[in-house]
C-alpha cells in the first residue's frame, strides 16, 4: 500500500528557500509580451550561506549570471520536470528572463522540449537571440529590458501559423486552472487531444498533464501554512491527500512533510552546462 502522509498541517521550518523567494520580479513592456513573460533579478549570493530548492518549472528562461569575480555568463535553461537542490560554490547574482509559451522557437531557434531539464549557453543556440548573448552579458540589469525591447522585435519573424499557434498555446495554458481535463480543455479549444500534446511538448518543453502536476506541485508550495493537508489537495485539484503526497514525493524529491521539516536531498552544485 501507498505511504500516506498522516500530518494534518504543514509545519513550515525548513531551512530552504525556493530560489524564486529571493527573486524581484517585474513584468516586460508590451512590445515584448509576445516573447517574455517575466524579468526577475536575483542578488548576489555568497556561497555557502543557504541551500536553494530549484522548483519544478514549465519554463524556458534566459539567465544573465555575474560572478563576484567579475565574470559573466549568458545561459538558457529548459523546463524542470523535478526538484534540484543546490548550494552555490561561488559568489553569484542573475537576471532571469523568462519565455512566454511558444517563443523558444522564434528566438532559440529550437522547440523548448529540446532545451527540457538541461542548461546551455545562449550563443550555442541557432535563433535571433544567440547574436544578443555577448552584449546581454555587457548590461547593467537595469539596462536588459530596453535593450531587448528595442532589438528583439525587429530580428524576430514569425509566420501566421507559428503566431497562430503561440497564441493558442497561451489560450491553453490561461485555462489550465479553470478546465478539469485533458480532453475538456481539447474540446474548449477546439482541437485534438493529440494536437494539444504537440503544441505544450513544442512550445512549452512538457506534456499538458506534466504542466498541470507541475503548476498543482507549484500551488502546494506557495500556499502551504497553517492550512490542513487535505484543503490543500482539494485546492489544488486532487483526488484526495494521498494523491498530493505521492506527486510531491515524485516531483520533489521527499514528501511534504520531510520538505518543510527540511529533511531534504543533499545539495549539490548549480546544474552543469550539456550541449545541444
Amino acid at each position: 500500500m501507498p505511504t500516506v502522509d498522516r500530518v494534518t498541517t504543514p509545519q513550515l521550518q525548513a531551512p530552504v528557500v525556493t530560489a524564486d523567494e529571493l527573486e524581484r520580479r517585474s513584468s516586460p513592456p508590451e512590445s515584448l509580451r509576445p516573447w517574455i513573460t517575466e524579468v526577475a533579478q536575483i542578488p548576489m549570493v555568497q556561497p555557502g550561506s543557504m541551500a536553494f530548492t530549484h522548483v519544478p518549472q514549465a519554463v524556458t528562461t534566459i539567465v544573465l549570471r555575474t560572478e563576484a569575480s567579475g565574470r559573466r555568463d549568458a545561459l538558457v535553461v529548459g523546463p524542470r520536470t523535478r526538484a534540484t537542490y543546490a548550494n552555490p560554490d561561488k559568489s553569484a547574482g542573475c537576471t532571469r528572463i523568462r519565455l512566454a509559451p511558444g517563443a523558444s522557437q522564434p528566438l532559440l531557434g529550437i522547440p523548448a522540449v529540446d532545451l527540457t531539464n538541461r542548461v546551455t549557453m545562449l550563443a550555442d543556440v541557432p535563433g535571433a537571440a544567440a547574436d544578443l548573448a555577448d552584449a546581454l552579458t555587457e548590461l547593467a540589469p537595469a539596462e536588459i529590458v530596453p535593450f531587448l525591447e528595442s532589438e528583439l522585435p525587429q530580428r524576430l519573424s514569425e509566420d501566421r501559423t507559428r503566431r497562430d499557434h503561440r497564441r493558442l498555446l497561451g489560450s491553453a495554458v490561461a485555462a489550465m486552472d479553470a478546465t478539469a481535463s485533458i480532453t475538456d480543455l481539447a474540446a474548449a479549444l477546439a482541437v485534438s487531444e493529440r494536437q494539444l500534446r504537440n503544441l505544450f511538448t513544442s512550445g512549452i518543453g512538457v506534456s499538458p498533464k506534466h504542466y498541470a502536476r507541475i503548476t498543482r506541485i507549484r500551488r502546494i508550495l506557495s500556499a502551504a501554512g497553517n492550512t490542513p493537508w487535505s484543503h490543500l489537495a482539494t485546492a489544488a485539484g486532487y483526488y484526495d491527500q494521498s494523491h498530493m503526497t505521492a506527486d510531491f514525493r515524485s516531483l520533489m524529491g521527499v514528501a511534504p512533510t520531510a520538505y518543510f521539516r527540511g529533511d531534504i536531498p543533499a545539495p549539490t552544485p548549480c546544474q552543469s552546462l550539456t550541449s545541444l
